[in-house]
């Protein structure tokens, strides 16, 4: 009879009811026996479960073997004592635990440098335990997901393991606390595979070794599998992955967790494949996370159940209480926050650019005007021809000469108020000038001498001259916003750190493919090879050894007096410097640089080296360990991560090991200029410069690279100086040259040597030359300084004003001629009395000009008008004194003919009677003013500069307004090849403070919450809007957020966390208890954990905690400490406590131009005073709190936000005076005051346009120069117009050609060729500032105000300028009267003599009648003679 043989589950059963039976009693036998015994027992179990295994195996019951052996199979070990033990059992049910209690440490890990004690579990296949008491309190705390109420909660964990469990979980918390779901997600995840009560059925043991404790031998787990649902561990990756670490800038948690793959590459699986790698030194045992898809259980084991808890999502609250993620942390927290509105689209009418519409409109204006004004003068004319025919055949008989205006009789009624004010003013100016001409040319070496007392005496001030470099100084006003937030920056922290950089390149180096182990196939670009890596750690060494003696110390100094070390401020090593650089993921060692070892990864053994560290590294840079076999850190040798972005550059997507460039950075202190410590750093950064020429001078050099110091910038600027003081020096040769050349007579070569000007051309350069030494003495003297714009553009402008004079003076005395009776100096003095008027309109027009330019906020700007200002008026009083008396010495010379350079040496040849015209003025008179005053050709000019004017107005709306660094360099500068590198292979901007000054409660939930982002934050708290602008890079030029010491503070005190605790033991108990510490004291932590996860300290705790966390320097233990990066980024007031200032740190994306740097900072600032705003409806904040944005640049770029306005300001002061000026000096002539503004308007918008043309932008340093337009535009203009306001032709043409022949030559002779060829020689000058903005930008000034006034001008007076002064006229007719009358006195007198001596007449008949015959002319003459003394002063 056939038994019927048991199923196969009544069989397993029947195993399993047996082995829990067995297991069970081993247990409570191995608790209460001795060691021996319990051995002996278990011995005894595995023998027996061993022959149950053979009785069911046995041959004459087959069926039974097939059923039962499957399951005695997986019941029994096969193991050796010597190694690790395959588990060919593994048996999964419900209520059973894989493993239970401690075992000691990983025999595997040995040797190997781990961050925590790498405690194993035991082997054990037993029922989950009941837990209660202290063992339930200690579950329900680190695993609250396990709980199911005491009494009825069970786990397969021990207090041991939950105690390692909590100690571990903390490293993580202290970077994921900010997000209570994903913290709690975390823990969800580890509580089920160390002490879930069904632990068996989501782990499989795969790997034992024996471990052997006060002989007691124990089987350990060294490696498991887990089995996960995917969606359970999607849902706690999704909820970790946008946590950040807000010291480091927006840097993401799981950066720091996911290994090789950092941040951007990071998928679930592999998190938890970086949580499972013993090897990163963080995981006690390896652990294989197996993710499986829902509904798949294929591939699982028999009785396997892939663990599927529930997820919480980042914006949902914890079971616990605790509060939903915020938004920086989780994107599905933020609120809906509306994008930026559009920017404004470009002025356009009818699609077509608006400005352009608006020109041509202007244009079609104008010149229909003008058109019609033509037409009516026509009409008008036409008329008047009409009628003076009609009256011509009325009045036939009468002077031929009475329809010409300046015959016409002048009734005294017909005399204007204003033409009288005319008169009395010329009058009474050239009266005055011609006294003061006569005692100065009297009196020449007195009046020489008194002026070279008074100069000397103002040049003494030269002595202490202080000249500024510092661009901030320079351009940057001490009261304008930027500056105050400078200031306000450095006094409460630290001045901006100094950078000395170096960006490198290899183009010649071809990359490689390296097929990793860890990372498969990874492309090396040619520059990341060790050759290379190791020549650069030399480079690095080498500058890093630099020591040099200081006097300031009066010891030798090194890098360390003067380095930036954050985690050691106050006595740092070498190596505590913080040098940013590709080395510094091999901690500046050659060793580990080369460093090889085994590894075998899913079976395959192969060799890792540098390589792999350095991908792990890249990805994440804030490792202490990498996972490869090398188990090297990440972290470089002064404690602080190296970001990738300061390391490589040029790289794409984050394929950091593609890049193109390294990068290595020396970051220095900056200290005030008055610190003896700032002179020591600019004495290293010296020696760094000489180091790193001489490494690019070396053959052997492999590296293409670009370098910098902080004083580079600076140095470029002063050698540039330097080196184009000769170009500066010949251009004013060249100019001396040609004043001495044009100035003087050439009528023979006999005479050449005497009629020369060259000493008058000296003296008059000499003039110049005193005046500005006059005025920089002065400025200098009462403390104002002097910068190199003064010094370059001061002399040129008054030069430029100074020649001018000295043209119209000289030439007019040359074309005079001395009357009867009349002495030299008299001679000169009427000269004087001729011109000075003229002289005085533009030099006071000018000088008044400049110093209303005072008013101007930019130093630069302010104390070039000082300067300026003083500079010409002090040429104009030496040109009407020292220069006069230098003619006067000089005309007596030529008197008495003798030589220039050989004063004893005279000539026989005498001076010709005839006036010396020249060359200009005959040509000028014969061809150049008929030809271009001629009917066609006004017209032709009207309508040319018209075009000119519209046309630069449209141009002038689009210029570029900023000034970018490079130009300030000089052409071959290794600046400039450094900006090349920078802007092309630099991934990040500069950092950006946003600063918080006095005012603000910090200590309060409501303040902490208004500036922090973690949970439970304000939404729109200061760092979550920071957070959101970075959302619109393009639009914010935000790139990363900010940092925050608020932020981390909370971390760093939350009881998740070790970073706080308190002793509760000992000598310092009470005192704070640094997370490093692992003595014997005990300690607890310094808050409770929140029932809502909302920790805030209160106001007590708030401030008796945060000194700690500010001095508490950051590790593995406690990541989140704030010194390095908060140490001085909080100011408090030691004895309130009180938080005066603070800062958050984020950075800006690379910006490349100036217009970037000023866009930058206005939308950082409407972001600050955002901020502001929300901040000051806190409770408790001071009304006048703010926050604003710094960086190092702002001060510098600030001034583009409002140099439009201030341009139109500083050039309407300029503009206004030169109408005043012109009316007052004219006799209230408005008309021709109007016409003189409108002619330099015309110029400097002009000028402007061609700017535009010509790329040239609009900045502070073409702001002095189109200031200097003007002044130099009043040279062009106001001489040309006083002429024609003066002159008595008939018409207004005439008068018009009269001026431009007279004035016009003086001008041109004196203005355009003065200057031109001192500009073209600046041409040569090795600095671009100068190329651009003395030579460009003053060529065209040159040519337009030629052009305006020798074109445009006479034009504009033919057709609009004043009518004749009527008082005028009268005088001419007075002294036409007075004439005739003394000639026929003469005449009556002569013939009264006849008739007396009748003998005489005859014998002096014949010169009687020589006398008749020339006394026609002589009547002529004496009209005329009488009519110059009277206009003498016009």
């Amino acid at each position: 009879m056939v038994r019927e043989l048991p199923d196969r589950q009544t069989v397993t059963d029947t195993v399993r009811w047996l082995r829990d039976a067995l297991l069970g009693s081993l247990r409570f036998l191995s608790e209460t026996a001795t060691k021996e015994l319990a051995a002996q027992l278990e011995m005894a179990t595995l023998v027996v479960l061993w022959l149950v295994g053979l009785r069911l195996r046995f041959p004459q019951s087959p069926p039974l073997i097939q059923t039962v052996a499957p399951v005695m199979e997986r019941a029994v070990f096969t193991s050796s004592r010597e190694g690790p033990k395959s588990l060919s059992y593994a048996l999964h049910e419900p209520g059973y635990c894989a493993f239970y209690e401690e075992c000691g440490k990983n025999p595997l890990l040995e040797g190997t440098e781990t961050h925590i004690d790498p405690i194993v579990p035991c082997l054990n296949y037993t029922p989950a335990v009941p837990v209660t008491g202290q063992h339930y309190q200690e579950l329900k705390k680190i695993c609250p997901m396990l709980d199911k109420g005491e009494g009825n909660t069970f786990a397969c964990c021990s207090l041991k393991q939950l105690s390692s469990l909590e100690k571990s979980l903390s490293m993580s918390k202290v970077l994921l606390v900010r997000c209570p779901s994903c913290a709690d997600n975390f823990a969800h995840l580890h509580c089920t595979t160390t002490c879930n009560p069904n632990q068996s059925q989501v782990v499989k043991v795969t790997k034992i070794m024996n471990i052997t404790q006060a002989n007691d031998t124990k089987e350990a787990v060294v490696s498991y599998q887990t089995f996960i649902r995917k969606t359970f561990a999607e849902g706690s990756f999704q909820s970790c992955r946008n946590v950040r670490i807000p010291a480091t800038v927006g840097g993401y948690a799981i950066s720091t967790m996911c290994g090789r793959y950092g941040a951007t590459l990071c998928t679930a699986q592999r998190w938890y494949d970086f949580q499972g790698d013993s090897s990163n030194g963080l995981a006690p045992l390896d652990i294989d996370f197996q993710l499986v898809d829902e509904g798949d259980n294929v591939e699982l084991p028999e009785g396997v159940v892939p663990y599927n808890g529930r997820a919480l999502r980042c914006n949902e609250t914890t079971p616990s209480g605790g509060e939903s993620c915020s938004c920086q942390d989780c994107l599905d927290s933020c609120p809906s926050v509306p994008p930026p509105p559009p920017l404004p689209a470009p002025f356009k009418i009818l699609g077509v650019d608006g400005f352009l519409v608006i020109s041509i409109i202007l244009l079609c204006l104008l010149v229909l005007a003008f058109l019609l004004y033509l037409s009516v003068s026509c009409y008008a004319q036409s008329k008047k021809a009409k009628d003076e025919e009609k009256g011509k055949k009325k009045n036939k008989g009468k002077s031929k000469h009475n329809n010409d205006e300046s015959h016409q009789v002048i009734h005294p009624s017909e005399v204007t108020c204003a033409d009288k004010n005319s008169l009395v003013a010329q009058e009474f100016l050239s009266r005055q000038f011609r006294l003061w001409g006569t005692v100065m040319a009297t009196y020449p070496l007195t009046v020489l001498l008194l002026s070279a007392i008074i100069v000397a005496i103002f040049s003494v001030g030269l002595k202490s001259i202080e000249l500024t470099t510092d661009p901030v100084e320079l351009w940057s006003a001490p009261n304008s916003r930027a500056r105050q937030e400078k200031d306000f920056h450095d006094t409460y922290f630290d001045p901006f750190f100094r950078t000395n950089q170096l960006i490198l390149t290899a183009p010649g180096k071809k990359g490689h493919i390296y097929n990793s182990l860890m990372f498969g196939a990874q492309n090396f670009s040619g520059i990341l090879s060790k050759d290379l890596i190791i020549e650069l750690l030399e480079l690095q060494q080498r500058i890093q050894n630099i020591e040099f003696w200081s006097e300031d110390l009066n010891r030798t100094a090194s890098l360390k007096d003067v380095c930036y070390a954050p985690l050691n401020p106050s006595n740092p090593s070498l190596t505590d410097c913080a040098v940013n650089s590709m080395p510094q993921y091999f901690q500046n060692s050659l060793d580990n640089i080369n460093a090889k070892a085994n590894m075998t990864e899913l079976g395959v053994t192969q060799e890792v080296d540098w390589r792999d560290h350095l991908i792990y590294c890249l990805g994440s840079p804030m490792s202490y360990k990498d996972i490869t076999a090398l188990g090297m850190s990440c972290m470089a040798d002064y404690g602080a991560p190296v970001f990738p972005f300061l390391a490589v550059g040029g790289y794409e997507n984050e394929a950091y090991t593609s890049a193109e460039a390294l990068i290595l950075t020396f970051s220095l202190n900056n200290y005030l200029r008055d610190n003896p410590k700032f002179k020591v750093a600019m004495q290293w950064e010296k020696e760094f410069l000489n180091i790193v020429q001489e490494y690019q001078r070396d053959p052997a050099t492999n590296f293409t690279f670009a370098y910098m110091a902080e004083r580079s910038l600076e140095d470029e600027i002063n050698r540039t100086t330097a080196e184009d003081i000769p170009i500066f020096m010949i251009s004013y040769a060249v100019i001396f040259v040609y004043i001495a050349v044009a100035l003087g007579e050439y009528t023979s070569w006999k005479r050449l040597l005497v009629d020369s000007k060259f000493l008058v051309g000296l003296g008059g350069i000499l003039v110049v030359g005193c005046s500005v030494l006059a005025s920089m003495g002065f400025y200098s003297w009462i403390g104002i300084p002097s910068s190199l714009v003064i010094l370059q553009v001061v002399p040129f402008l008054v030069l430029a004003v100074g020649a001018d004079n000295i043209f119209i003076l000289v030439l007019e005395y040359q074309r005079d001629v001395r009357k009867p009776g009349e002495t030299r100096e008299e001679q000169i003095g009427r000269v004087l009395g001729y011109v000075a008027p003229s002289m005085l309109l533009c030099s006071l027009s000018e000088s008044v000009c400049f110093f209303l330019g005072a008013l101007s906020t930019m130093p630069a700007v302010k104390s070039f008008a000082l300067y300026a200002a003083l500079a010409v008026l002090m040429d104009f009083v030496l040109q009407i004194t020292a220069f006069v008396a230098l003619l006067s010495l000089d005309a007596r010379r030529q008197d008495s003919n003798r030589c220039e350079l050989l004063c004893c040496v005279k000539v026989s040849s005498e001076h010709p009677k005839k006036p010396n015209e020249g060359f200009l003025l005959p040509f000028m008179r014969k061809y150049y003013a008929p030809v271009l005053l001629h009917r066609y050709t006004r017209v032709i000019v009207m309508l040319v500069f018209i075009f000119m004017l519209c046309a630069s107005i449209f141009l002038m709306m689009n210029v570029t307004v900023g000034l970018d660094q490079e130009l300030a360099m000089p052409k071959g500068s290794y600046m400039l090849t450094y900006f090349q590198y920078l802007y092309k292979y630099f991934e990040v901007g500069v950092p950006v403070y946003f600063v918080t000054k006095r005012g603000f409660n910090f200590t309060t939930v409501e303040g902490m919450n208004a500036i922090c982002s973690s949970v439970g934050c304000d939404q729109f708290s200061l760092t979550q809007k920071i957070q959101y602008a970075t959302d619109y890079p393009d639009r914010s030029y935000m790139a990363i957020p900010a940092n925050s010491w608020v932020d981390d503070f909370i971390d760093w005190l939350n009881p998740g966390s070790s970073c706080c605790r308190i002793y509760t033991s000992g000598p310092n108990e009470g005192e704070f208890c640094p997370a490093s510490y692992n003595g014997p004291e005990k300690t607890k932590k310094c808050m409770r954990t929140p029932l809502d996860g909302v920790l805030r300290p209160t106001v007590e705790q708030f401030n008796s905690f945060l000194p700690h966390f500010l001095t508490n320097r950051p590790d593995l233990l406690c990541a989140k400490g704030g010194l390095g990066a908060y140490d001085i980024a909080v100011v408090r007031n030691n004895l309130t406590g009180e938080i005066i200032a603070s800062k958050f740190m984020a950075y800006h994306t690379p910006l490349t131009n100036s217009q970037e740097f000023t866009a930058a900072l206005e939308k950082a600032r409407e972001l600050a005073h955002n901020i502001t705003l929300s901040m000051r409806n806190i409770s408790g904040t001071s009304p006048d709190f703010e926050v604003f944005p710094y960086t190092i640049t702002y001060a510098f770029y600030e001034q583009y936000l409002t140099i439009v306005p201030e341009g139109l300001f500083n050039i309407a002061m300029c503009l206004l005076p030169t109408f005043l000026v012109c009316c007052l000096l004219l006799g209230l002539d408005i008309r021709s005051g109007l016409l003189n503004l409108l002619t330099i308007i015309m110029i400097v918008v002009d000028t402007v346009g061609v700017m535009t043309l010509w790329n040239i932008n609009y900045n502070a340093v073409a702001l002095i120069n189109l200031v200097t337009a003007v002044g130099i535009s009043v040279e062009f203009v106001s001489h040309m117009t006083r002429s024609f306001a003066l002159s008595t032709k008939s018409t207004r043409v005439k008068r018009a050609i009269e001026a431009t022949a007279n004035m016009g030559s003086a001008v041109f002779a004196g203005v355009a060729m003065t200057n031109l060829p001192g500009i073209i020689v600046l041409a040569f000058a090795k600095a671009q500032l100068i190329q651009i903005f003395f030579f460009r930008l003053n060529l065209v000034i040159t040519l337009l105000g030629m052009a305006h006034g020798l074109i445009f001008l006479p034009v504009l007076l033919s057709y609009f300028g004043p009518g004749v002064n009527k008082a005028v006229l009268q005088q001419v007719q007075l002294a036409t009267v007075k004439a005739n009358h003394e000639l026929e006195m003469e005449s009556h007198m002569r013939h009264v003599y006849d008739n007396i001596s009748f003998e005489e007449n005859e014998t002096n008949h014949e010169q009687h009648s020589n006398t008749t015959k020339t006394s026609s002319p002589r009547h002529s003459k004496v009209i005329e003679n009488q009519k110059e003394e009277k206009l003498d002063s016009f």
